[in-house]
């Protein structure tokens, strides 16, 4: 009897088509509610953007209320290419100021010998000292070099003799070189009158800058300064240094102070290099610094002005092989001298100018050039105008959207409602937002207590905010910041607290609760009654569909045993009538 399920196979009747149209009929209340639920879900969707709007509008209104807004200031040069570096701390001062720079502040200096480091040789005989391991400021690469007009091609495998030898013979013997281990020179001489000319811009070897060697106009040319130079990645013991150090004890410790801080050292460990970047660490106040071209090392103040600088250690020591030995070459810092509005001259060791220098509160200049500028401070306005602008933004984002889901309008007789428009809390905060931000704020004994006293207003018939009148808000911040501050930021009262009170009632303290999350919340669990009801009703909607599609199918099976009862009748009738 299976295939009796089949619609109408024995009675001839499309029963299951009728089944369906009833249970589309007895569906119509499931439809309502699953309707009823999915506005539901777009009103929660509203309410939640709703939200997201009213969250920007706190947070521009927060931004009213930063410290310092309204009391910020900025700094400007009357030079519209000056190098100074000018800020103004909140609160500052405002007016123009001259300052008058006559002379910056330097930084003291002490300098060792030059040639610290050994000669090149110790004879004049360079024979067995090869170009790739000469021990010069810079390495010389292989190439060609031009004297009197004739190339000579060399290699970092030739030794400087062998370079020495190339020189004549590429000159025909007009030219000689040779090498003075006293002085650590290099000299190019001619055998005639005529003047040694070195050099050509197609050379392709630094040979002759490496030996320092340059054109005078004369028959010789010798090495501008000492050609041999400390190492200073090598051990101490290894760096090349022309005088030894001496005073360590038998593990190669020592150790000398900068300004009374000790910097320790060991000669068969630490390097030139380390030793360097360990006083520039220390808290000594000075940078060490090594000089390549003039194979020396220098100390700098850290601080600028006329400070002292003592340093010391054994006779024997480091400070002695770095050119030290008798202190080095001092030279004093200079103070800064400045006037201040065509004042007396005042002196300063540094160059950067508080109001201790020149008196005025909260302003700091950093002069890099010896110049005359006349330095104004003014009220931040661009950020007030800015912090401002946004909130109005924001304030008209969130009414715009209230208007947008709460609006009912006629058009040709039809009467379309918006998705919130039976939503009269909503409507009522469009209204309070308007009212809080329209009232004069109470308490204030400034000049400014509403909008109206900034140039701010309402845009005519909504209730949308607007900078009605720039010039009025512009005198007002930079002219009358601290009102401004104030009608903003009292507490409680100001114009920003009262709006940030309203959206915390809103939205709840930390984002969720409050009236808004009162009716987000009742919403839901609306929706989630109208699911309960959808999922029972669909039960009995499909159990009642189940009924009736078993009554049909018994039918079909009693019209199925009819009609074979009457097949047989009629067989036996007409067998007998035959007989």
């Amino acid at each position: 009897m299976a295939g009796l399920q089949l619609s109408g196979l024995a009675s001839g009747f499309d029963w299951k088509t009728l089944v369906d149209q009833l249970m589309e009929l007895e569906h119509v209340p499931v439809d309502r509610l699953e309707k009823e639920k999915a506005n539901n879900t777009k009103k929660l969707d509203a309410l939640n953007l709703l939200k997201d709007k009213l969250t920007a509008l706190d947070t521009a209104t927060a931004a009213l209320k930063a410290d310092g807004l309204f009391t910020g200031r900025s700094a400007s040069s009357s030079s519209s290419s000056s190098t100074w570096s000018l800020s103004a701390a909140t609160g500052a001062t405002t007016g123009s100021t001259t300052i008058a720079v006559t002379r910056l502040a330097t930084q003291a200096t002490r300098t060792g010998s030059s040639n610290i480091g050994k000669s090149l040789a110790e004879s004049p005989d360079v024979s067995g000292l090869t170009l790739a391991s000469l021990p010069t400021a810079t390495a010389v690469t292989a190439g060609t070099f031009t004297v009197n007009g004739q190339k000579v091609t060399i290699a970092l495998t030739d030794s400087l003799q062998d370079v020495f030898t190339k020189i004549a013979t590429a000159t025909s013997g007009d030219v000689t070189a040779s090498y003075d281990n006293n002085t650590d020179k290099v000299t190019l001489a001619s055998g005639s009158s005529s003047e040694i000319v070195i050099g050509a811009s197609n050379d392709t070897s630094n040979f002759l800058s490496v030996m320092r060697l340059t054109n005078n106009g004369g028959t010789s040319v010798s090495s501008g300064s000492a050609l041999g130079k400390t190492s200073t990645t090598a051990t101490l013991a290894n760096a090349r240094l022309r005088n030894p150090i001496t005073a360590v004890d038998g593990s190669g410790n020592g150790s000398f102070t900068i300004n009374g801080v000790a910097i320790s050292y060991n000669v068969n460990t630490d390097s030139l290099s380390a030793v360097i970047a360990r006083v520039n660490a220390s808290s000594a106040g000075v940078t060490a610094s090594y000089d390549t071209a003039n194979d020396r090392v220098k100390f700098t103040n850290s601080a600028t002005g006329d400070l002292g600088m003592t340093i010391s250690e054994t006779a024997g020591g480091l400070l002695d092989a770095i050119g030290f030995s008798t202190g080095g070459t001092l030279e004093h810092g200079l103070n800064a001298q400045i006037s201040v509005n065509g004042g007396p001259t005042i002196t300063t060791t540094s160059n950067t100018f508080d109001a201790t220098v020149h008196g005025i509160t909260g302003l700091s200049v950093t002069a890099k050039s010896a110049t005359t500028e006349t330095i104004s401070v003014a009220a931040n306005t661009d950020a007030m105008t800015t912090a401002i602008n946004t909130f109005v933004s924001k304030f008209n984002d969130v009414q715009d959207y209230i208007e947008e889901k709460t609006k009912i309008t006629v058009s040709n007789g039809k009467v379309t409602a918006a998705l919130l428009s039976n939503n009269r809390e909503v409507q009522e905060w469009s209204r309070s937002l308007r009212s809080l931000a329209f009232n004069t704020v109470s308490g204030l004994s400034g000049s400014i207590s509403k909008i109206d006293d900034i140039g701010l207003d309402f845009v005519t018939g909504t209730s949308k905010l607007q900078i009605k009148n720039s010039t009025k808000l512009s005198a007002a911040l930079s002219g009358n910041a601290v009102d401004v501050a104030a009608f903003f930021t009292t507490s409680t009262t100001g114009f920003a607290s009262r709006i940030d009170s309203f959206i915390t009632t809103t939205l709840g303290s930390n984002g969720t609760g409050g009236n808004l999350g009162t009716q987000t919340s009742t919403i839901t669990k609306e929706s989630s009654r109208l699911d309960q009801q959808i999922t029972d009703m669909e039960r009995r909607l499909e159990e009642q569909r189940s009924r009736m599609e078993a009554a049909f199918i018994r039918m079909e099976e009693a019209q199925q045993k009819l009609k074979t009862v009457q097949q047989q009748l009629n067989n036996a009738f007409f067998k007998t009538s035959s007989s």
